[in-house]
This record gives structure tokens, sequence and C-alpha cells, in this order.
């Protein structure tokens, strides 16, 4: 298991954890010469994703049921999320570093979720899950009100992809990142509870 301090003193460092399967008993630390983030003020999601909230087709909930929302992000054919790193980030979330979404049906079972790790004002967001429709996405969506309202700086993704493009990820060169992430270290920021009958 990967202890919480070295955890962070990676993140600070913009380094991060993957293994190459579910079972692998190390993860490898990677870095990456262009960085993937969302500019919090950039941040965008689909009409019917905002409709979908607006109704409330969904119950949502902050920093809760924290190992089902990260069991749930690993739960795919093909997952870099390993046993160690699961019981690492459960261990972090304790501390008060690991943070987490969950998106529930009408039926309070578990759907969609968002999990990720935060260090002054800088979140590093780790993976996303949705089993229902556009769950994922409205996990994305109350992820980033929560930054909004703790004032996080920083929304790191890692990498880059068509898929995050739609809501507004950017690609930058490692000396911008390097600099971002100096200068959201150096603040403070909280992630907690959003009202969602603000929508």
């Amino acid at each position: 298991m990967i202890s919480p301090q070295e955890l962070l003193n990676a993140y600070a460092n913009g380094a991060f954890p993957m293994a190459d399967s579910r079972d692998d008993p190390e993860a490898k630390w990677y870095t990456s010469s262009r960085r993937g983030i969302i500019p919090l003020d950039e941040f965008r999601v689909s009409s019917n994703v905002r409709r979908i909230v607006r109704n409330h087709h969904y119950n949502i909930k902050f920093d809760y049921a924290f190992r089902d929302v990260i069991e749930g992000c690993a739960d795919r054919e093909s997952t870099w999320i390993s046993h160690d790193i699961v019981n690492s980030y459960c261990q972090l979330h304790r501390l008060g570093h690991a943070h987490s979404v969950s998106v529930y049906n009408k039926k309070w079972e578990l759907v969609g979720g968002q999990y990720g790790v935060s260090l002054g004002a800088a979140y590093f967001g780790e993976s996303v899950f949705g089993w229902a429709k556009e769950a994922s996405k409205v996990a994305l969506y109350w992820t980033h009100k929560a930054l909004e309202q703790g004032g996080f700086e920083l929304w790191d993704t890692q990498f880059w992809t068509e898929h995050l493009a739609r809501f507004g990820c950017v690609e930058i060169p490692a000396d911008e990142y390097e600099k971002r992430l100096d200068d959201a270290l150096k603040k403070e920021a909280s992630f907690e509870s959003v009202s969602t009958d603000m929508e």
C-alpha cells in the first residue's frame, strides 16, 4: 500500500500512481510532458445534463461511501486502479485529502461517481464512472460545483482526452502546469458538500 505522505508528496511534485491491472501488487509513478486541466471558469456540460440536474433526476452525495465510488471506477474490463490503490486512497480519504461525489438513482442505488485528491487549492481528478444515463457527467457537474464553492484554483485531469475536452479540458505544457500547481499549493481550499437545491 502507498502511504498517505508518499501520495501527497508525489502529487505536490506532479506525479501520480497507476497500476497495470486490478491485481497488480505494485503501482508505477507517472508524470507527463503535457498535462490535462479543466479551467474552472471554462467548465461546460450539455443542456441535457443541465436538465437532468435541474429536474433532480439523481440524488447526490459528497464524500459519502468513498470506497464504493472508487470500486465503481475500478469496475471495468481494464483498469489501472488496483486493490492496493483502492486501499491507499481510502486511507487518504480518512485523512481528508481524497474526496468523492456519488450519484444515486431514486432507489438510492449507486449509479455513478467521481473521486480525486485535494492538496492546497489543487484538485487532482482521478477517475469517474457511470452506470446510468449521463450519471458520470452529472458527477463531474457536481464536482465542478464543489471546487468552485471551495475556492479551488486548479483542476488537474492528468491527461487530455477527446471525452474530457467536451467539459472544457485543455492541454498545457509541463512548465506551465508546474507554475499553476505551485501557485495552487500555496493557497487553501476546502472540498465540501454543495446544496443540490441550488439548481
